[in-house]
């Protein structure tokens, strides 16, 4: 699916825009005064309020001024809409930024209300130390390289 089929709602659509033309304003506008984002793998970045929506593109910009996104895929169920985020651009110290992940938002009327967001630093591909599947299933129980039970 494109994120310009006709099931995906126009907030969205405005989110994206407001983002890659990199209007906080617009952005913030999207989102419910009372917005909770719920951040399931990592708590306490979870918050509520437009306002911190706004206080965290204003940094996201600042430090990636060229920053571009694209919803790849998107499913929708009533008011609750599935999106999948590819985020890319350069940081001011010249590194590369590139997240991608799902965010599930909930919308209301022309706003987004909630959000449980999963956009994640995508790992370097050319990092020796990320490993493959292996080495990260090993990492994430606790085992030692090399060590299978």
């Amino acid at each position: 699916m494109s994120p310009t089929d006709g099931d995906i709602p126009q907030v969205i659509d405005r989110l994206a825009a407001a983002t890659n033309d990199h209007d906080v304003a617009a952005i913030a506008g999207c989102f419910a005064e009372d917005y909770v984002n719920r951040t399931p793998a990592h708590p306490a970045r979870s918050f509520t309020g437009r306002e911190q929506v706004r206080r965290n593109w204003e940094q996201i910009l600042g430090a990636v001024p060229d920053i571009s996104c694209v919803v790849t895929r998107h499913a929708r169920r009533g008011d609750e809409v599935w999106t999948e985020w590819e985020h890319r651009g350069t940081r001011r110290d010249g590194a590369g930024h590139l997240m991608r992940g799902v965010i599930v938002f909930t919308v209301a009327g022309d706003e987004i209300s909630a959000a449980s967001f999963y956009l994640e630093p995508v790992d370097p591909d050319a990092d020796p130390d990320t490993g493959g599947i292996d080495d990260a299933v090993r990492r994430h129980v606790g085992l030692d390289a090399g060590e299978s039970r």
